[in-house]
């Protein structure tokens, strides 16, 4: 069976941006975005410099991590070991981007959906190369099947010394490096600098805001002319590796929608999981009580749905979702997690309805309260924790790799159905028997988001992306906001109050541990996006 993979010889490569070009004119790649492209780096002092090329692109990974994460079959792994990419199928959700740890893929500005590098697919299908190989002027770019013999690619891996980006990433990568050098390919190695070609674009490209696209430009460690580096910028390794030459910055992928989705979510699955698990467990709930937290978990889950679907790059096609899964994905997994949490509460609602309309007597209305109580608790239980396993499925971002995650949102969706069940019994009566315990629930939800987060924050992380993105959170460019809005408004203040107690105290409180919720969750999703990976 053939298994096509790439060598880049650094030996000869004289960074000629040939493969570039002829990458763009062969698949009319648009202008500001890249399927290949070359990245220099430059050490020493004058004038004892050397600088190095090295051509950055999809790994074709034979565990690709952008195929497991993709929810509609957009990306697939051929038989001869090339991953290919079908933009008709293409929701732009951007798992796919969040999963690959070597940032090869893009959202194309034209069509709105992913791309990347095919290995030429439709070239290789006809027996020829990709167009990259064909047109570098140094045969710097060998590819071929790795499991024949009688390949130069093969023979040249049998008796070349070759690295590959990332390796502990599990990826089995099939891109190989001849001479390469651990400062180019290691991205906070070689820091980016105020003094080259692309230090003074702002705009990134594709989809992304201005704002999103210059914050992350500066996170990334583009130093402004004039300005001292910041607490966001890695220092250099000893031998001083600068980078001069390398493609734009993409910006932030998944925006304010996904940080607003998590929050919104969390209200719902805490407030059905609540009032279900008080009812389950015996405790006298009138009909007023079970219809509030009903409502707040159908209200909440319409509006994070609504912005799961405004977040997609191709909103139109975000049915494709439920109708051509990839199991795999844990956005497929969280889709019907919701349309089912979503589908058994209606069924609950229109059934109490018909009570209310007198068409179901009394007795069989208790009966349905009980029988709909212990599904819809675990229904919300994996409502509130699914993200935590979408999240993890990003191996580009280790930050998300954290075990503490499931219980961070867990703990999360406690607190914000606690404060939001707590805040409507001020209007609706029937819920004042749950109060002492929402209050409770408030407080010790509270300290169980406390402690993830101090897990997630200084627990040893996996790698140097993950401690990065952690420090950008305590004590970079996010650390007001973390210790004003998620430690201070988010979390003491509420505790203070809670302790206090007395209705007005702990209304205050489930404000404020609501607004705490959705500061840190804008953090823990924008911080590991700004991390480098290329």
């Amino acid at each position: 069976m053939t298994n096509y993979g790439f060598i880049i010889d650094n030996q000869k490569c004289i960074g000629c941006h040939a493969c570039t070009v002829a990458c763009k004119a062969e698949h009319e790649v648009p202008l500001g975005v890249n399927r290949t492209w070359v990245k220099y780096i430059e050490k020493g002092e004058f004038p004892n410099t050397q600088r190095a090329f090295h051509v950055m692109r999809c790994m074709h990974c034979e565990d690709a991590p952008c195929v497991e994460a993709c929810p509609v079959t957009a990306l697939f792994i051929r038989e001869d070991g090339i991953v290919d990419f079908n933009w008709e199928r293409c929701i732009g959700c951007k798992a796919c981007i969040q999963a690959c740890p070597y940032d090869a893929l893009y959202i194309d500005p034209d069509s709105h959906t992913a791309a990347k590098c095919n290995y030429c697919a439709h070239r290789v299908d006809v027996g020829l190369e990709p167009a990259c190989v064909n047109v570098c002027p140094e045969h710097a770019i060998i590819s071929g099947d790795m499991d024949d013999p009688t390949t130069e690619i093969s023979r040249l891996l049998a008796r070349s010394k070759v690295t590959t980006r990332r390796p502990e990433k599990g990826t089995k990568p099939k891109l190989f490096y001849i001479n390469g050098d651990e400062a180019a390919l290691t991205p906070e190695d070689a820091p980016i600098q105020s003094d080259y070609m692309y230090s003074s674009q702002r705009r990134g490209v594709g989809h992304h805001a201005p704002d999103e696209r210059s914050k992350a430009g500066l996170a990334q460690g583009v130093i402004p002319l004039g300005k001292k580096p910041g607490k966001d910028t890695p220092d250099p390794q000893p031998e001083r590796a600068r980078r001069t030459y390398d493609e734009p910055n993409k910006g932030v992928h998944w925006g304010k929608e996904v940080p607003a989705y998590v929050w919104t979510k969390a209200i719902s699955a805490g407030a059905v999981g609540l009032v279900f698990f008080a009812k389950g467990i015996g405790f006298q709930l009138t009909d007023t009580a079970l219809w509030a937290g009903a409502l707040l978990g159908l209200v909440f889950m319409a509006l994070t749905g609504a912005l799961l679907v405004m977040d997609l790059d191709r909103p139109e096609r975000f049915l494709y979702v439920l109708l051509r899964p990839q199991w795999r994905s844990w956005l497929v997994k969280g889709a019907y997690i919701i349309t089912a949490f979503g589908g058994v509460l209606t069924l609950w609602a229109l059934l109490k309805f018909l009570n209310v309309l007198g068409v179901i007597p009394d007795s069989t209305s208790a009966a349905i309260d009980l029988g709909f109580a212990w599904p819809l608790v675990a229904l919300s239980f994996a409502a509130a924790a699914y993200t935590a396993f979408l999240f993890a499925q990003s191996k580009g971002r280790s930050f998300w790799q954290s075990p503490a995650l499931p219980i961070h949102m867990l703990a999360h969706a406690a607190v914000a159905g606690a404060a939001a069940l707590y805040l409507i019994s001020l209007f609706v009566a029937g819920l004042e028997p749950l109060r002492e315990a929402l209050r409770w629930t408030l407080g010790i939800g509270i300290l169980a988001a406390a402690t993830a987060m101090w897990a997630e924050l200084s627990v040893k992380h996996p790698d140097r992306d993950a401690a990065r993105a952690a420090q950008m959170i305590y004590k970079g460019r996010y650390r007001k906001l973390f210790w004003v809005g998620s430690i201070l408004t988010g979390t003491l203040i509420p505790l203070v109050l809670v302790g206090i107690g007395g209705v007005a105290a702990v209304a205050v409180a489930s404000v404020l541990a609501l607004s705490g919720i959705l500061f840190t969750e804008h953090a823990w999703v924008e911080a590991p996006q700004l991390i480098p990976l290329a």
